[in-house]
């Protein structure tokens, strides 16, 4: 890391613009969640599961209308236990994203 080139211009910012940039930086590092992924072109670019083109908000949608990880687990067979912990800390740290993926998803 370049820190003695980072340094002289965060000490330029404001402090709103400091806490914009960590906002910025806990977004991006947060979206690196083991085992799902993003992409273009893929299921919309909705967050998957990955080797999967499962999205999460379909997980997530199903464990809301009373499905139990047991259901999931049969109604996808490709997916593994780790898949649903990985979908579930991922909609924790993303709830907003997820909520709206299913809403358009009904909306359908």
């Amino acid at each position: 890391m370049k820190q003695n080139l980072l340094e002289p211009m965060l000490e330029s910012l404001t402090r709103d613009e400091k806490v914009q940039l960590l906002q910025l930086i806990l977004k991006d590092v947060g979206n690196n969640i083991s085992g799902i992924e993003s992409q273009q072109g893929v299921c919309g670019g909705s967050a998957c599961i990955i080797r999967t083109r499962i999205p999460v908000w379909v997980l997530v949608h199903q464990r809301e209308i009373g499905a139990s990880e047991a259901d999931i687990l049969n109604y996808y067979p490709t997916l593994r236990a780790e898949d649903l912990v990985n979908a579930w800390s991922y909609f924790r740290s993303h709830k907003q994203e997820i909520l709206d993926e299913i809403k358009e998803n009904q909306d359908a």
